[in-house]
């Protein structure tokens, strides 16, 4: 099942069947038993006829007052582009030790009003010369620590300002426009499977600039590992969501510009779109 946060109400959408209900996100969401909640629900509600015109034209971001944390290095591919970014800066060496660590890298990535949704504009910073998109995979976790369904994340960066130096992480990550999140949320009562696929597409001016693509079975952590992590010593009385990192970094020559558009897809979920402002 899906769900999506809209102007008029959160849409279910079902076997191709869609459901209008009009409640406080933060308190459906923040459910233990979503799945089984919203089972129950779409039995005694009515057939909605014009979903697909409210999904295209009145979609929002699928977050309330949840925070927004990521976890980095996470792949292999992500140690070798920040080891890479930052080897001139002598700091190479901290992400391989965090790729190794029992601890994972995990650090707060923004509060709600600076994350967009689907067909918005994420934003690059004007301080910053080397900038990607970063495509993850992001958990929807109540706030006694459930994973309860996931949807795609855009994880921008300034690669240019982290690899400068380490501590310029939370100015390489955080800014208005920093994030993307939707277009909606995959509910399930399984974990997703292993073979799930995340893939970037990126077009300039009409023509595909990079592609690139990678299985969820290749993160060196679990879903449930990474969540332990940030819920340590941390409360989230709405649940959060939590971007589990990128495993897709464009090579050193590619950055981007204003008016990329970016297309980032996963298996069950969708296909999140953006704008470069």
């Amino acid at each position: 099942m899906k769900i999506y946060k809209t102007k008029p109400g959160i849409v279910i959408e079902k076997e191709d069947k869609f459901y209008l209900l009009k409640d406080d996100w933060d308190l459906f969401v923040n459910d233990d038993h979503l799945f089984q909640k919203i089972e129950k629900l779409i039995q005694s509600s009515h057939e909605i006829e014009n979903a697909n015109q409210i999904i295209k034209e009145e979609i929002l971001a699928p977050v309330g007052s949840q925070e927004l944390w990521a976890c980095g290095v996470t792949y292999l591919r992500s140690k070798e582009g920040r080891q890479e970014e930052s080897k001139g800066a002598g700091g190479g060496d901290f992400y391989a030790r965090v790729y190794e660590a029992e601890r994972p890298e995990v650090f707060f990535k923004s509060t709600p009003q600076r994350v967009v949704g689907n067909n918005e504009n994420v934003r690059i910073r004007k301080d910053s010369t080397w900038d990607v998109p970063e495509p993850e995979l992001t958990l929807v976790v109540t706030s006694s620590g459930k994973i309860v369904g996931y949807t795609i994340g855009n994880d921008m960066s300034s690669r240019s300002i982290e690899g400068e130096n380490p501590l310029y992480l939370p100015q390489a990550k955080t800014y208005d426009g920093c994030a993307s999140v939707g277009p909606c949320i995959y509910v399930t009562d399984q974990p997703l499977d292993k073979d799930t696929k995340i893939c970037l597409e990126i077009n300039r001016n009409n023509l595909k600039v990079f592609e690139g693509s990678i299985g969820i079975n290749q993160m060196k952590r679990t879903p449930e590992e990474l969540v332990s992590f940030v819920f340590r010593e941390c409360s989230f009385p709405t649940g959060c969501l939590v971007m589990t990192g990128t495993g897709i970094v464009p090579g050193n020559d590619f950055t981007l510009q204003t008016g990329d558009e970016i297309k980032i897809s996963i298996d069950h979920i969708g296909t999140l779109i953006n704008s470069v402002k």
